[in-house]
Formats: structure tokens, sequence, C-alpha cells
């Protein structure tokens, strides 16, 4: 992706979701997906299933009841309505991009639950980039949940992976940070501490802990 000095995007609200799963007899397994090449943005590189915040997410909060946990809402810092579409965003994208339901579907619709949700933080991509997103990022944990993998193939090579076996895929920054730096360091309960704030200054990531 070319960085271009001249101009300024704003960036748009986005949310990804990072599923992973316990085995008694293994590590803790990480959903992970290639993004194809025809993408604009980070063409070919291992993602976790997300995508912008659309619209009708923030038309259709009012209409679900959502069941978000109250802790995610202040852990984000935003008003109540925007906590709720981005997690609604990323179960939506979810669903889309892998055919995980978390929640239900009725005639075609997602009825999300995000009850299971934890927040972890956000990312917002360099001042320089064409193509610009505030991407905020939950973790799910679906070790008991049945999970069947499909979905648009806007992901490949979609799997549940070990985080060694992660780390070595083509990553971002930002992914590898938070595979590295927030999944691997959680604990047996894997409940995050508090949410990471990465952003770029003078084209290097700048990181921080925002206050819970």
């Amino acid at each position: 992706m070319s960085l271009n000095p001249s101009r300024s995007v704003k960036p748009r609200d986005a949310a990804s979701l990072i599923l992973v799963r316990r085995n008694d007899r293994g590590p803790l397994e990480i959903l992970l997906g290639r993004r194809a090449g025809k993408h604009r943005f980070l063409p070919d590189v291992y993602a976790f299933p997300g995508g912008r915040l659309d619209s009708s997410d923030l038309s259709d909060i009012a209409s679900n009841s959502l069941n978000i946990n109250n802790n995610i809402v202040s852990l984000m810092g935003c008003q109540p309505a925007l906590a709720g579409a981005l997690a609604l965003a990323a179960l939506r994208e979810t669903w889309e991009e892998t055919g995980i339901v978390l929640g239900r579907v009725e005639a075609g619709q997602l009825r999300p639950d995000a009850s299971g949700l934890h927040y972890l933080g956000r990312a917002i991509t360099p001042a320089e980039s064409p193509i610009r997103f505030h991407a905020r990022f939950f973790l799910q944990d679906v070790t008991d949940l049945p999970v069947s993998l499909g979905g648009s193939g806007e992901l490949l090579d979609l799997a549940f992976r070990p985080l060694e076996a992660a780390l070595r895929l083509p990553l971002a920054d930002i992914t590898e940070f938070m595979l590295r730096d927030v999944v691997g360091r959680l604990g047996p309960d894997l409940r995050p501490g508090r949410p990471v704030f990465w952003r770029y200054r003078r084209g290097k990531p700048l990181i921080s802990w925002e206050k819970p």
C-alpha cells in the first residue's frame, strides 16, 4: 500500500473480531484468513475477520437486542450507540466472511449476540495512507460453540491456527502486535486488561494503553 504525504484521509470506523478456541491437547488457536490479492487495502496478508462500519449497523442497533456487555461500552470511550454498532459490525463481518454465527439467523438476517465479546483496543492507520481506518478489536472464545467455516470467500485459507504458526504468516504490523502482545499474554480466563491504542507518528507505530 503506497503512502501519499500530500493528502490526509479521514479514517473510517471499522471493527475486527479475534476468534480463539482452546484445545485441552494443544495451544490456543486463532482464526485467520488471507485477504485476496485484489484488495486495495493490505492484499495477500492474513487478517482477522472484520471490516468497515456500515450505515446499516447504526440503524440496526436500534432494532437488535444486542446484549452487549456494559463494560465494553465504558472501555471503548465512545457513545453507547457507536460502541454497539461497532460490536454489531464485528459480528456481522465475521458471519459474512467466515460463516460463523454468534447469535442466530432469521429470514437471512443476523440477530447478533455480543454478550461473549471482550474489547481489546483500537488502531488508526497512518495519516499518509490513501485508505484509512479507525479499527476496534474484539475477542471471543468459541471453544464451546459449534463452528463451521464457510462465508463469502473474501478471506482465503481460513483456519484456526496455533499462535506460533499464526505468527509465521504474512501479517500487518498491528495484526502481529495483537497476536503477540495482546492475545499471547492473555491469562487462562482470556480476559484482557487495559485496552491498547495503536497509531502512527512520523510513519512509526506509537503504542499506549488506555485507562479502563
